[in-house]
């Protein structure tokens, strides 16, 4: 017999198709990725740890902004035992880092809805149309209490050292693009 998973809404929190439009294609699938992994690890909502998980499996650019080969290798190994031991814990409960109320539509935590909220925001601060998956990662770094952050913390990566590699690599894109004169989003995505 196999065990009653909860169905995940298809929403994924106000104004879907308008949120969709403002994600890279990397951080949809990202989204997506982490729907799929909290309704097959039977957890009440999306977190953060789910996002970041399928984040560093959709997004090539975001994964090497995390660290370097080890780093990375134990980040995923962190991840990886989320369903089978560490983290069990949060199965039970829900992701809020007081940043926002408990409550949240279409299965997402607090933290999780904020973070992306949060991407597309630090997205429209550099005048792009969509956020990258390093909007993402700068806004788990910006919530020290969320999920996601404290799996980078066991794997050694702080929010901190997060940032500073996030804005070196803006730093590198926008050299890139006085040099060239293009621009293609972080890493060369498009925008």
């Amino acid at each position: 017999m196999q065990p009653h998973i909860p169905r995940q809404p298809a929403e994924r929190g106000p104004n879907r198709v308008e949120l969709d439009a403002r994600l890279s294609a990397e951080l949809l699938s990202a989204m997506a990725g982490a729907r799929r992994r909290a309704a097959r690890d039977g957890d009440r909502q999306i977190d953060t740890a789910h996002l970041l998980h399928s984040l560093l499996e959709a997004d090539p650019y975001a994964r090497g902004v995390v660290g370097d080969g080890a780093q990375l290798a134990r980040l995923l190994g962190y991840l990886v035992q989320r369903s089978i031991g560490y983290g069990l814990q949060w199965q039970t409960t829900v992701e809020d880092s007081g940043a926002v109320p408990v409550v949240t539509d279409a299965g997402w935590s607090p933290a999780a809805a904020t973070a992306v909220e949060s991407a597309c925001k630090r997205a429209d601060q550099r005048g792009e149309a969509r956020a990258h998956g390093v909007d993402l990662l700068a806004a788990f770094a910006a919530d020290a209490e969320c999920r996601a952050v404290e799996v980078l913390g066991r794997a050694g990566v702080t929010p901190k050292e997060l940032l500073d590699r996030i804005d070196a690599a803006a730093a590198a894109e926008r050299a890139r693009q006085d040099e060239y004169g293009e621009y293609g989003g972080y890493g060369g995505f498009g925008g």
